[in-house]
């Protein structure tokens, strides 16, 4: 696996530099006379390109430069193709847990992980935005990828929406001054209210197999590597985003949608 990886990389590279020296060669060109004679050889034309290079290295900057460009061009409509595709599963999964206005006119989805430091940190900046915007909904993502104490964490969060409590449980355990392991997390649980037999019983659900697998899906195919990660409208941002942020995203997925 790791042979095919480190050959794979070696094939990128050989591309990149191959596409780099094309963009290279293309802006040299628009360096050389207009009165070249158009029946030159391929040596000539060889010849005045890399003198033109020469004169002006600042070619060999504007190339690489655009390639990025393209790059980003590629990856932005990349993204916008899969966002597209798979915004029921992002939006309006039965399975995800939401909170602020059930009907808010835009939804913001999060991916995070309840051992995340900076899932915890970035709560008040999420408290904020649901107060100040009563039209947003807030999509979770139960995205448990920080071990066996996510994963039951994840499992007992989603299993508490069985009795109404998901709000409460997802900002206890967001509070938690320790990492989220099992019996942290039924403490947290008992402490609430929470009928842990029941919730217990309620964490082996399929609709909880569905979500977390469903999570691990998009962010895969999101190119999504970190929490938290946030999705509004047509933008990306992951890590800890903070309130005015998170509100110029939100009034620019409005203005989109309109």
């Amino acid at each position: 696996m790791r042979a095919n990886t480190k050959a794979i990389t070696r094939s990128n590279m050989i591309i990149h530099l191959l596409r780099g020296a094309l963009v290279i060669f293309a802006l040299a060109w628009m360096y050389v006379p207009a009165t070249a004679d158009e029946q030159m050889s391929e040596d000539q034309i060889k010849q005045l390109a890399l003198e033109a290079i020469m004169e002006n290295p600042e070619i060999i900057q504007q190339a690489f430069e655009r390639l990025e460009e393209i790059a980003q061009e590629r990856q932005d409509a990349q993204l916008a193709s899969i966002l597209s595709d798979r915004r029921d599963e992002l939006e309006r999964d039965p399975n995800a847990p939401i909170l602020g206005n059930p009907d808010g006119d835009v939804t913001i989805v999060e991916f995070f992980d309840y051992n995340c430091p900076y899932c915890r940190r970035v709560k008040p900046e999420i408290a904020a935005l649901l107060e100040r915007d009563d039209n947003v909904r807030l999509v979770y993502r139960e995205w448990p990828i920080l071990g066996p104490g996510s994963v039951f964490a994840a499992r007992a969060a989603l299993a508490s929406q069985q009795q109404g409590k998901y709000e409460e449980f997802h900002w206890a355990l967001m509070s938690l001054e320790g990492r989220a392991e099992e019996e942290a997390i039924l403490e947290t649980a008992a402490s609430i209210g929470l009928d842990i037999e029941q919730l217990q019983a309620d964490m082996n659900a399929p609709e909880i197999d569905n979500h977390i697998a469903v999570s691990m899906s998009l962010a895969e195919g999101l190119n999504i590597t970190g929490t938290p990660t946030f999705i509004i409208g047509n933008s990306i941002a992951p890590g800890l985003v903070e309130t005015d942020r998170l509100v110029q995203m939100v009034d620019e997925a409005r203005l989109e949608s309109q």
